[in-house]
């Protein structure tokens, strides 16, 4: 109890610096200063997660992007192309084609299980285990990565990287589909149950028991703590208040707003909505994001076809510019590796396919064969990055047809336009409002959906770390959810840019322990493929 209540306080303590500026309607001041004296903190953490190799005197590589890249290629090789050959199959698991077989029925006749060995009427039935479907447990993953790097993190991607980067960014999702799918598979199989159905899972468990299977218990129990304290962090950070700020500062832009107390009014109206959900858990969670995801994705895919379709007699200039330009950039060597870098990280950005982070939410999902999930998952990069992060991408690239822009144009990641320098969400909005003039209301709206629902899906997240760290007791429960929408207010109603980037970090910080786990336990995961491609061919 006592080592429980340390680690609560230096948690709190660490991550509850935001507070400073909570509930203060002159923040700006107090705003600033509290930025200022963190951001040695936070510049210190940014260099560390981003520790980089030299490969030229002007070029490095950063060590996460190296590892993220290295393991989703031998993922993707070692399970031999499943973002490819099992992509079909992913589709019918989602609809429901085989839903029968995860209904586990003992044969009577038979003196014991011949498939596992149990004897008769002892089989538990693991289908029962779960608290959503295949497609909620999709849409709780989808809608805490597709977000505000679909929208300002491509035009990033382009403005620094110009159009070849696209083309990385495509390889980076495509590749990532496998990472998804080894990391959401031993989520599902390592998962606790508790005794009211309550599923527990994620990397926190799948590195400590998986290790302890491996025979690495020790090491285990450290990864696992690392990244749940990691999590919590990147929750309410990354996670919620970067994203209620984004959703604020959208918003007041576009109604015109300024001063005052509008931003911690914004904050209450997002605290109250995202409390209405995520006090109901997973299953209030699943059923929002179900509707929600498709919804915000639709509209904004629309959205892009009607301006690829307005400007569809440059369409194959621009994909022809994305190919080229991701292979003979006009640097040299240097520049193809900088346009692939930049469109790598853009992409590990956005759909985090080796942070582990989505595997919490399909741990949750109904079904007795681990693989199952983790084929659903490899749409998940596909979605974010092969599909809407390609479509913004194109939008931006057409945009610029007539030179309106020149890429990295003050060499800071922004682009010059009419001798102002644009970037991120304001040079999407003008791609969009260049044939739509209406259209910056609908980005604001998809915006604010974007940030509401990544908000919902990393308060479970937190949460499922929260209890891992501290307990699975309702008042640890209530606590984390408490402090989960307070942080809400903080990053509707503060400036804290240093906060911000230091708990964004966090998140691809998940990477280092998560993946060391998956190298162990790879293994592990081609024995649970094998078992359910049985057992589909069994049944059919």
């Amino acid at each position: 109890m006592k080592t429980i209540k340390t680690r609560l306080t230096f948690l709190i303590a660490l991550l509850s610096l935001p507070f400073l500026a909570f509930g203060q309607e002159e923040s700006v001041g107090l705003d600033q200063k509290i930025d200022q004296a963190f951001a040695p903190v936070a510049d210190a953490w940014e260099s560390f997660i981003f520790t980089s190799i030299p490969i030229t005197n002007d070029l490095s590589i950063p060590i996460v992007l190296i590892i993220l890249v290295f393991g989703a290629f031998f993922f993707t090789l070692y399970f031999k192309f499943p973002s490819i050959t099992k992509f079909p199959l992913a589709i019918n698991v989602v609809r429901g084609k085989y839903d029968s077989i995860d209904h586990h029925v003992a044969d009577t006749h038979a003196a014991v299980n011949i498939a596992d060995g149990d004897i008769v009427d002892t089989i538990k039935d693991e289908s029962q285990d779960g608290e959503v479907s295949h497609f909620q447990a999709l849409a709780t993953a989808v809608s805490g990565t597709v977000g505000l790097g679909n929208i300002a993190g491509v035009a990033l991607a382009i403005a620094i990287g110009g159009p070849g980067a696209t083309f990385w960014m495509i390889v980076c999702g495509i590749l990532g589909m496998s990472s998804k799918f080894v990391e959401c598979t031993l989520g599902v199989k390592y998962r606790d149950v508790g005794p009211d159905g309550t599923v527990y899972g994620g990397p926190m468990y799948y590195l400590s028991k998986g290790m302890k299977e491996r025979g690495f218990a020790g090491l285990g129990k450290v990864l696992a703590f690392m990244f749940a304290i990691l999590c919590v962090g990147a929750s309410f950070g990354g996670g919620n208040a970067f994203q209620a700020n984004q959703a604020t500062a959208q918003l007041v832009t576009s109604l015109g707003l300024e001063g005052g107390a509008t931003g911690f009014i914004f904050g209450l109206i997002f605290a109250v909505l995202v409390g209405i959900v995520i006090i109901g858990g997973i299953k209030r969670i699943a059923s929002v994001t179900e509707k929600v995801v498709p919804f915000m994705a639709v509209i904004y895919v629309i959205a892009c076809l009607v301006i690829i379709f307005a400007n569809i007699s440059y369409l194959d200039d621009a994909f022809g510019l994305i190919f080229s330009q991701a292979f003979t950039p006009a640097a040299g060597l240097g520049g193809l590796i900088g346009v692939l870098i930049t469109g790598f990280r853009r992409a590990a950005f956005s759909n985090e396919a080796g942070a582990g982070s989505a595997a919490i939410a399909h741990s949750a999902v109904k079904t007795k064969f681990p693989a199952s999930e983790g084929i659903v998952a490899l749409l998940e990069p596909f979605i974010d990055t092969v599909v809407i992060c390609t479509m913004t991408a194109l939008v931006i690239i057409m945009y610029n047809q007539s030179g309106v822009f020149i890429y990295g144009g003050d060499g800071a990641g922004n682009v010059v336009i009419g001798g102002q320098s644009v970037g991120g969400v304001d040079l999407t909005s003008m791609a969009f409002a260049d044939v739509l003039p209406w259209f910056p209301a609908v980005l604001t709206v998809a915006i604010v959906l974007f940030a509401f629902s990544t908000m919902i899906s990393w308060s479970y997240y937190g949460l499922q770390s929260w209890k891992f760290l501290f307990g699975r007791s309702k008042k640890a429960d209530y606590t984390y959810k408490i402090l989960f929408l307070v942080f809400v207010v903080v990053g509707s109603a503060s400036s804290l840019d240093s906060v911000f980037r230091f708990s964004d970090a966090m998140i691809l910080a998940l990477v280092f322990p998560n993946m060391i786990g998956l190298f162990f336990l790879f293994p592990f995961v081609k024995d649970e493929l094998n078992k359910y491609l049985k057992a589909i061919k069994t049944n059919s």
